[in-house]
């Protein structure tokens, strides 16, 4: 194997660093860089809700073998999270037996006062708002169906409540950086960092796993290029439907292993099947796993000390 890549720093083997719930395939927005609603339209997402028993399945997978190897649990989506009717149970869950820090992802727009309130009270570790613009007409043609303004004063006053209860909840706030948005980095980063949050994170875009094949992505040159991609070594997904996933970027189902009803992420996560997926990433030979061998994304991911992502963030938190 190849030393630049395996496990290390963050990377565990014992279990992975990140779990990742998609709670949901329902979504009240319809982003341009988001392949939502073409697949709805095509049924492959098909609108499920997580089964609330498989959180609690995770949970307590995690407390057993997740304490000095997983950095977090992330509630996220294929859709907004807060539109759960379980969540915020989920969540306090979560946070109260995982023994693990806890964070949840939302667009920002079902956040109103009783609903902060309320996930203030679960006891996450950090919220993380997806906003991706800094004027009122670029967030209109990105975050289709959605308003800015409503948007941000949610999240003015999510901090302003946090700051009043005296909370250690990280609040960031995140920007997709794209075409229609690139010249608003600096303004948004200097906003968000002047109101109070604790973090912008400016992501990079992705090509959802091939799903989106934006002009300035070279797909084609970035398969021939390939390098390992990080995910095999950090991440897992728990998807909506209750399949267990590798890849947190495949909305269409072809990164699904196996149904977690019948199996438990340990054993996944040790079995013959990621360990051939790793060798594959390593020696670039894809074959047997088709959804990687079309996807570039792997060029977006960040091995540790190679770059700063998105779980550098979170080892900071957890400092």
């Amino acid at each position: 194997m190849n030393d630049n890549y395996g496990f290390y720093d963050r990377l565990k083997e014992e279990f992975p660093s990140q779990i990742i719930v998609d709670v949901t395939e329902v979504c009240n927005l319809s982003c341009t860089h988001c392949p939502h609603a073409r697949y709805e339209k095509l049924n492959i997402l098909n609108r499920n809700f997580l089964d609330i028993s498989l959180n609690i399945k995770l949970v307590e997978e995690v407390k057993k073998y997740g304490k000095g190897n997983t950095q977090q649990i992330r509630y996220t989506a294929n859709g907004e999270p807060l539109v759960h009717p379980k969540i915020y149970e989920m969540l306090k869950y979560a946070a109260d037996y995982s023994e693990t820090f806890v964070s949840v992802t939302t667009n920002g727009t079902l956040l109103n006062e009783n609903n902060v309130k309320t996930l203030l009270g679960t006891g996450v570790n950090l919220i993380d708002i997806s906003i991706d613009a800094f004027y009122d007409e670029t967030y209109l043609k990105i975050r289709k169906n959605g308003n800015l303004q409503i948007t941000r004063n949610n999240v003015l006053n999510l901090i302003k409540l946090k700051n009043d209860l005296k909370l250690d909840t990280k609040i960031v706030v995140s920007f997709v950086e794209q075409k229609l948005n690139k010249d608003e980095v600096k303004e948004f980063e200097n906003y968000w960092e002047s109101n109070g949050v604790d973090y912008v994170i400016i992501r990079k875009l992705h090509s959802a796993g091939g799903a989106n094949n934006y002009g300035n992505v070279k797909l084609n040159e970035c398969i021939q290029k390939r390098e390992p991609c990080v995910y095999p070594w950090e991440r897992i997904m728990l998807t909506a439907k209750g399949k267990l996933s590798y890849c947190p970027n495949c909305w269409d189902g072809g990164a699904e292993i196996t149904d977690y009803r019948n199996t438990n992420i340990y054993d996944v996560w040790h079995s013959e099947f990621y360990k051939n997926l790793r060798k594959s990433n390593i020696s670039a030979n894809l074959m047997d796993f088709s959804f990687c061998n079309q996807c570039g994304d792997w060029a977006k991911t960040t091995w540790p000390n190679k770059g700063r992502g998105y779980g550098d963030m979170i080892n900071d938190f957890n400092k």
